[in-house]
């Protein structure tokens, strides 16, 4: 059953009904369902599929594409000796069709542009020279590798240059699209546990689909992270290998940022990792930003040059604080943490993390859906001369109409309580916020919450309420 992707759905339909031919790239994380929607939007009826293989050599997936060559044209094709000679051999095929669309799934296409394989060059020449022009041919392209289809197809000078006609960037899943997928599951978890699982292993459809519905959220976390078996226990490493060349550096950056939880700047990451200056980082910082696990933002009134890094990857953040490292082999680890301050600190931090990926649904709740926005944090050191102290807020919309909204988000399972000390916070941080920036535009203080705020003497200094069942909403 295949859930949400309508836009993706929408895309795929618009290409498939053209009346040229169309090379559509898909992309996206690993384990994040791009060949599913595929899969499932043409019900596995290809006029040809291929996927590429991790560390096949160039011989080995030549053999591989021969084989399902054969397979779909009933034929017997020699195994190719290159890969121009093999893309002929799929143009030779593909002019014995007589429909008048035909589809053509890659996937996985950067495991098969293998060192000295030529396949990138041969694959521009296949399509440049032919099949663009042919007028029939729907082909689609899909890698997890996201910076490598950016590099080589979107960002590429040569003779791939513009040749994408459409990019389908497939995200993981909403909160909304969580709740679907779990009740098509018969998975029966209410939205704070929803939103509890989606802070462990994020919306990534593969790991969502190990949740069992026999078993309570703790008890699932447990049986996936902490059991000697469990699936997300042996994901990590995995994950970033079948991602990035030289993955260790790109584990070491991840592990580097998570430790601090507003991020760091590209020159802490340099200091604390002791990189010689260079393109590495660079590349590999971008890379990850691509692939979704981090993300890099300005502080309010910052330039580009003091942008921080975030790590933004739920799984990754989940497992390098409870699992990576660990001495101790405890299957109930996960349950025993429950009221404990650390495992509050994480809830803490991730709902964070949480709300800033559903900023949307945060607009509309408020009412602002509408109105352009400049998203962003904003801090400041203590500052003597002014006589006010370091402050800090995670979420700042700058909003066209004269008007910024300070956010906090709390995670708590019950209403959540304003005291004197916190509503003394909010007033002398919302005061700091316009010394600092010495903005004019009006300030609305606005709070996040999992069930709400609880009506009380200091309530009032909230100008606008944002509950979690409102990050659900589609």
């Amino acid at each position: 059953m295949l859930i949400g992707r309508k836009r993706e759905q929408k895309i795929l339909e618009t290409c498939v009904n053209s009346n040229k031919s169309e090379l559509i790239a898909v992309y996206g994380r690993r384990r994040v369902g791009k060949t599913f929607l595929v899969k499932q939007y043409f019900k596995d009826t290809f006029d040809f599929y291929f996927t590429g293989s991790l560390n096949k050599t160039k011989r080995d997936m030549l053999m591989l594409f021969s084989e399902q060559l054969n397979h779909y044209s009933n034929s017997h094709y020699d195994i190719p000796d290159n890969w121009h000679d093999a893309l002929n051999q799929l143009k030779d095929y593909v002019l014995t069709l007589k429909q008048d669309k035909i589809v053509i799934f890659i996937d996985e296409i950067s495991w098969i542009d293998t060192p000295n394989s030529a396949f990138l060059s041969d694959f521009e020449y296949f399509w440049n020279s032919w099949a663009s022009s042919y007028g029939k041919i729907k082909l689609i392209i899909c890698a997890s590798a996201t910076s490598w289809i950016i590099d080589n197809f979107f960002a590429d000078k040569g003779g791939l240059h513009n040749r994408v006609t459409r990019s389908i960037g497939v995200m993981p899943f909403t909160l909304a699209e969580t709740e679907e997928f779990f009740k098509s599951k018969n998975v029966k978890f209410n939205r704070l546990d929803i939103a509890q699982c989606y802070m462990a292993m994020g919306g990534v459809p593969f790991y969502l689909d190990m949740v069992d519905p026999r078993l309570g959220l703790t008890q699932n976390i447990d049986k996936l992270f902490f059991e000697e078996s469990g699936e997300l226990r042996r994901e990590f490493d995995m994950l970033y290998r079948s991602l990035f060349n030289n993955y260790e550096l790109y584990v070491k950056i991840i592990e580097c940022i998570s430790q601090k939880n507003k991020g760091l700047t590209r020159k802490e990451i340099t200091d604390l990792l002791h990189l010689k200056k260079g393109g590495n980082l660079t590349q590999a910082l971008r890379e990850l930003e691509n692939c979704g696990f981090i993300r890099r933002y300005n502080a309010f009134g910052k330039v580009e040059r003091g942008a921080l890094y975030q790590v933004t990857d739920f799984y990754s953040l989940f497992y390098l604080k409870y699992c990576k490292n660990r001495k101790e082999n405890d299957p109930q680890f996960f349950s025993k943490l429950n009221g404990s301050p650390q495992l509050n600190a994480w809830l803490g931090y991730s709902f964070e993390i949480l709300c800033l990926q559903h900023v949307e649904q945060i607009k509309r709740a408020i009412g602002i859906g509408g109105v352009i926005t400049n998203v962003c944090s904003w801090n400041t050191l203590p500052n003597a001369e002014l006589g006010i102290d370091g402050a800090q807020i995670d979420l700042v919309i700058d909003r066209a109409d004269n008007t910024i909204n300070l956010c906090e988000m709390k995670f708590s399972k019950s209403k959540y309580a304003i005291t004197k000390k916190y509503f003394d916070q909010l007033n002398e941080r919302e005061e700091i916020f316009r010394q600092s920036t010495k903005t004019n535009k009006s300030l609305h203080t606005t709070l996040v919450t999992t069930l709400g705020v609880k009506q009380n003497m200091y309530s009032s200094v909230v100008q606008n309420e944002v509950i979690l069942d409102d990050l659900f909403v589609e």
